[in-house]
């Protein structure tokens, strides 16, 4: 019925053009303009903003998460700046006690050396000392050898070879002490 009304004053209305004023159409206009404002807002304006301001709660909290990460990556970095620096003072450290090392090494190596060469030298002196005392102990036996043979052409007698040996021995030692 209130169709049917509203239909008649709309339809008897309807004779004006586009640019008449229908003083019945704004009111019905306006009416349903606040009755459809009160049910969107009972119904729709409630869960929109009930929304944004969870959206809103949300971005603020994943603000607040994100400055928190930035500071403890910042922490974090600062610490592996720190390990590092550390890092990079223990590995110079290893280097310079490596480089130490090396130079005592080198230094007792080459220490070694010259003793072990030092020694060679001297055993070589005294196997040449052995091997000169040895060819002198068989020259003078020869010496002796040939003393006595000339000796005993000369004296034209025969000496044992005993008391031969024993004089000239005791003279090639009066030579050597001279």
């Amino acid at each position: 019925m209130l169709s049917n009304l509203l239909f008649s004053v709309l339809a008897s209305e309807s004779n004006g053009t586009l640019l008449d004023v229908n003083p019945g159409l704004i009111f019905w206009t306006f009416l349903t303009f606040i009755v459809l404002l009160l049910i969107l807002r009972k119904v729709a304006w409630k869960p929109i903003l009930t929304a944004l301001d969870q959206r809103e709660m949300t971005i603020q909290e994943s603000i607040s998460k994100a400055e928190k990460a930035k500071e403890e990556a910042q922490k974090i970095l600062d610490q592996n700046q720190n390990s590092l620096a550390i890092a990079e003072d223990e590995a110079r450290k290893i280097i310079e006690q490596s480089r130490s090392y090396a130079e005592k090494l080198k230094d007792q190596i080459l220490a070694d050396g010259k003793l072990q060469s030092q020694k060679l030298i001297s055993e070589a002196a005294a196997e040449i000392e052995r091997k000169n005392q040895a060819a002198f102990e068989q020259l003078k036996s020869e010496v002796v050898d040939i003393a006595i043979s000339a000796a005993g052409k000369l004296l034209d007698e025969k000496l044992d070879k005993e008391t031969h040996t024993k004089v000239v021995n005791k003279f090639i030692n009066e030579l050597v002490k001279n």
